[in-house]
């Protein structure tokens, strides 16, 4: 097992060819159809609005403390629900596998469903309504193994072959995208207390329930929106298409227990793994809670929102056209991780420096640190894809949901175990900057001496022909 390439058994299509009697030189029976563009909308529409909700209260910190009594560490756990929502990643990625995407993908949609009513509930009991809070956004983490696993899995079950990257960037990044309209959607309606805001100010005192009836109406939109994407997809959202699109779509794939075997015993899985999950789940959860370290920076709730917003939107646009690029030129993938990577090392590094200020003297101006953080999360959220698809490659023909499952739980871990230790020193965060350039750096060393592989597109490009 271990690095061993797949088998020619294993590589062996499920379907006929088009005629009695032919050999593997007639390709087989696919056919791709125009809905597939409607299934990918949906999925990535519903994982808009699950990321929106993840980083709901991270950039309205500083108004969930004044409206609802919350302290620095409630809003990190908060944003910790999304990681521990991955805790029975198994069972979603079994569900996936063995019923396919439409059951798991309607159960994480009836948790978001079901979380955003919880936390919508307007009660007066502060205490109690946040506890509701906590459970909705428990509820909501739960739908994170689907929507952040299920991307490559949906490429390549409808898209042909040179739109799977493409196809995979849109539906694993909707969810990023969702993260960063919450930095814009939350600071613009719900208003930063005068107290947080940096400088002198004249006008007067926002009361709480002003601020709780602007929070109440972002979350009663989220879950009108919701509902809506829920009942789409319950009236019509397949499992898979009458015909494969690619020999890869219709081949054979191991069993769910010999998948996991395969990829836990895979040294070089395991390595490419971990150079995604580190630095996606560390910058994860630094995002999350980016308001409280751009505070000390004398950096406003409705400019960091802004500076969250176009790092992740640049990561977004950046990473499907990489996507786009990765699908005209293949076998290139480990190039392109080499060049994002160094990218965000660099630029995690200047960012660190920066709010180091009083030690190394650099300058601090609102330019330096929206240029450093935007390009930290252009970087990092753009290899997001190009990872998948490198995963997927590597270890085929492990299901692509099983595969994408485990690393998603592997990042998510990584940021869970930064926003526990965020619980306890939740004051001086120059420790959390050093942790975003740590993982940058850790990512570029592993994808340096990764040993690249294609089996795949091997499958596709010389078995169909």
């Amino acid at each position: 097992m271990g690095a061993v390439s797949s088998t020619e058994a294993e590589r062996e299509p499920l379907l006929a060819p088009t005629s009695a009697g032919t050999t593997n030189s007639q390709p087989v029976n696919s056919r791709v159809y125009g809905r597939r563009w409607l299934v990918l909308t949906l999925f990535s529409l519903l994982a808009l609005m699950q990321g929106m909700v993840w980083n709901f209260w991270g950039p309205i910190q500083n108004s969930a403390v004044k409206a609802y009594g919350f302290t620095n560490s409630d809003i990190a756990v908060l944003v910790l629900w999304g990681p521990v929502g991955f805790i029975p990643w198994l069972l979603f990625m079994w569900l996936m596998d063995k019923k396919g995407l439409r059951a798991s993908l309607l159960l994480s949609a009836f948790f978001m469903l079901l979380g955003s009513a919880m936390r919508s509930i307007p009660l007066k009991d502060l205490q109690l309504r946040r506890w509701l809070i906590h459970g909705g956004q428990f509820l909501n983490g739960l739908a994170g193994p689907t929507i952040m696993s299920a991307g490559p899995y949906l490429s390549t079950t409808w898209f042909a072959p040179d739109q799977r990257a493409t196809a995979t960037a849109v539906a694993s990044l909707f969810s990023y995208l969702g993260g960063a309209a919450s930095f814009l959607v939350g600071p613009l309606i719900v208003p930063a207390p005068n107290d947080s805001q940096p400088g002198p100010t004249t006008a007067p005192p926002l009361s709480t329930s002003f601020i709780q009836n602007r929070t109440q109406l972002v979350m009663y939109a989220e879950l009108v929106a919701i509902g809506v994407l829920f009942t789409a997809v319950l009236l019509y959202f397949p499992s898979r298409p009458p015909m494969p699109p690619s020999v890869a779509a219709a081949s054979q794939r191991l069993s769910y227990r010999s998948s996991i075997c395969r990829l836990l015993s895979n040294f070089r899985f395991l390595m490419i793994a971990l150079a995604y999950a580190v630095p996606t789940g560390v910058i994860g959860g630094w995002s999350g809670v980016l308001d409280m370290v751009l505070t000390p920076a004398n950096v406003s709730q409705v400019d960091a929102g802004w500076i969250g917003f176009w790092s992740i939107v640049g990561g977004c646009v950046f990473g499907v056209a990489m996507a786009r690029f990765a699908d005209s030129i293949r076998g290139m993938l480990k190039l392109i991780l080499v060049l994002m990577m160094a990218g965000a090392s660099l630029s995690s590094t200047w960012f660190t420096l920066t709010c180091l200020s009083t030690i190394t003297h650099l300058p601090v101006t609102p330019a330096i640190l929206y240029a450093s953080c935007i390009l930290v999360g252009i970087f990092v959220n753009s290899s997001v894809p190009i990872f998948f698809e490198l995963f997927i490659e590597t270890v085929y023909p492990v299901p692509e949901g099983i595969t994408c499952g485990v690393v998603t739980f592997l990042g998510n871990l990584a940021a869970g175990l930064l926003l526990f230790f965020l619980t306890f020193y939740p004051t001086n965060l120059s420790w959390l900057n050093w942790c975003v350039t740590g993982s940058c750096l850790f990512s570029l060393v592993l994808v340096l001496f990764f040993r690249e592989s294609y089996d795949r597109l091997y499958l596709d490009v010389f078995v169909s022909v």
